[in-house]
């Protein structure tokens, strides 16, 4: 259930490109860890951080998408993906997580502006 106070973190970039996907991470962690409502939203290039078996190592970067496990421990547990992001990339539903919830672009926008605050990353 979405109330007034909940933070949703939309994330906008691939994972490995730029620090802003590590930075929404890190942040959506904080917020959790204050027991703070937050949702995580993927949406454009964002659905890459989602992709299962990335091989960040070759590229000489370390995989913060790792710390996706540890979502539970910090009650991270609403996660949506634009379901026309992944069309438009060619991505399947196969995450590195559970618990995705794929919405078409208008419920995606629905969902997202039932926030009192919206970072985007």
């Amino acid at each position: 259930m979405i109330t007034t106070k909940s933070i949703a973190i939309l994330n906008t970039c691939a994972p490995f490109c730029a620090p802003d996907a590590k930075d929404a991470l890190d942040i959506a962690m904080i917020m959790g860890s204050y027991e703070q409502e937050t949702h995580l939203f993927f949406k454009g290039d964002g659905v890459w951080q989602l992709v299962a078996q990335q091989q960040p190592a070759q590229i000489n970067v370390k995989d913060f998408l790792k710390t996706f496990a540890a979502f539970e421990f910090y009650d991270l547990e609403h996660l949506y993906v634009c379901e026309q992001s992944l069309i438009e990339r060619g991505i399947s539903a196969n995450f590195h997580i559970d618990g995705v919830k794929v919405l078409a672009a208008e419920p995606f926008a629905e969902a997202l502006k039932q926030h009192a605050t919206i970072l985007t990353f």
